[in-house]
């Protein structure tokens, strides 16, 4: 379990987050109407980000995903296969304009070492990324493939970007 930070208006997007700041604004007001309107955006907002993952084919047995516009974090609840389907799942649901947090309540069911994170910055590109990480600029693809597919292309990354780095 844990709590990652990402960069609020970096990634996809999935749901009308400025809408969604909104609402939770106006149901701040003690405002009941605000109030049911901002529980359906929660509840779409959850439910588009879940959708995402579930596209990516990413196998998470009871997966559910929250999501609270007030403080803009996403909480995610369920079981992976393995350590890199839960990480990529963090990833999907981090990696959404409008999401600061991710609240990590996954559990795996094969333990292996966990990877560790770069945040993309404008001048990033994979092979640099990888010469830091691993001393080799030639091992871009080990990053590519943890994190497609997410990412498409080695080529289409994006600063703000949170990306996975796996062990080697």
């Amino acid at each position: 379990m844990g709590f990652f930070s990402f960069i609020k208006d970096a990634g996809e997007k999935l749901f009308g987050h400025k809408d969604a700041e909104a609402t939770a604004a106006a149901a701040a007001a003690d405002d009941a109407a605000a109030k049911e309107k901002l529980d359906a955006t929660n509840r779409a907002a959850g439910d588009a980000i879940q959708a995402y993952i579930e596209a990516q084919g990413l196998t998470i047995t009871g997966l559910v995903v929250t999501f609270d516009a007030a403080s803009s974090t996403v909480n995610i609840f369920g079981v992976a296969e393995d350590q890199e389907t839960k990480e990529k799942a963090l990833l999907c649901c981090g990696n959404v304009a409008g999401v600061s947090n991710v609240n990590d309540n996954m559990s795996v069911d094969q333990s292996e070492p966990e990877a560790t994170y770069h945040d993309v910055v404008p001048g990033d590109n994979l092979s640099k990324i990888s010469k830091a990480a691993y001393g080799d600029p030639n091992k871009y693809m080990v990053i590519f493939e943890a994190n497609k597919p997410m990412l498409s292309h080695p080529d289409k990354i994006y600063p703000g970007q949170k990306l996975r780095i796996p062990p080697l």
